[in-house]
């Protein structure tokens, strides 16, 4: 399977939503029956991904139990783990541009290229951009944060990715944000790029998410919302809301 062909045809039905899997969460029998249920509700494509306590072990079997139940793409989300995971349908190939560390820009992606170039491994490359309050992920990316309000330099860094040539922007609130990147942010973003832009990070309502589609977003993630109790009918009102 084409991932790249595969979102794009999803874009031109409308918005995509991805289901993020976080490996040290839930054990990995878990962690297949979330992303079974992700799919049976509508999400297109499961992100694995690894916070900075995942292990390779945990990540690795949560990563075959969930390609077992599932029919849709799953892709490899690194985010500050020195685990990493080959066999899935695709890499992200992140570059958290506003790190204060070259490691998070382009150091450890350095050192896996030309791995993925030997297995011949789809990647998809990703300008992103933390925004406020960033939560953990912000704080292991040492990212100087874009402030709610900085609507020109959430533009300046988008741009960025672009002018690079990188296939996709992604504005990130954080994982278990309070609210998800304002809507003014993704409006004044999506007004400026010509790649598809994503956002995630605090989406935890159909309110969120019909707001942060309706701002420009073209490819929505959540997380936080399947790891609690009641998620399945969650869930299923955030895709209504995304796919109306």
């Amino acid at each position: 399977m084409e991932v790249q062909k595969y979102i794009e045809e999803k874009l031109l039905q409308g918005a995509v939503h991805i289901t993020l899997i976080d490996p040290s969460r839930q054990v990995p029998e878990a962690a297949g029956k979330l992303a079974e249920t992700a799919q049976e509700v509508g999400s297109d494509l499961i992100f694995v991904g690894g916070s900075s306590g995942v292990t390779q072990r945990a990540l690795t079997e949560t990563a075959e139990l969930v390609k077992q139940r599932i029919s849709i793409p799953v892709l490899f989300f690194p985010t500050g783990s020195e685990s990493i995971c080959l066999n899935l349908d695709a890499f992200l190939f992140l570059s958290l541009l506003n790190s204060r560390n070259s490691k998070f820009i382009s150091g450890t992606q350095a050192k896996v290229a030309s791995v993925l170039k030997r297995l011949d491994v789809e990647v998809l490359s990703i300008g992103y951009i933390m925004v406020e309050p960033g939560m953990k992920l912000g704080e292991i990316g040492e990212a100087d944060l874009v402030s709610r309000d900085n609507f020109w330099q959430a533009i300046g860094y988008a741009l960025t990715a672009q002018y690079m040539g990188m296939g996709y922007v992604f504005l990130e609130a954080g994982n278990g944000a309070a609210q998800p990147v304002p809507a003014g942010m993704i409006r004044a973003v999506k007004r400026e790029l010509t790649v598809p832009l994503i956002v995630g990070g605090g989406i935890r309502t159909a309110i969120d998410a019909r707001r942060v589609r309706q701002a420009g977003a073209d490819i929505v993630v959540t997380g936080t919302v399947i790891e609690t109790a009641g998620y399945r009918e969650r869930l299923r009102s955030i895709l209504s809301a995304l796919k109306e």
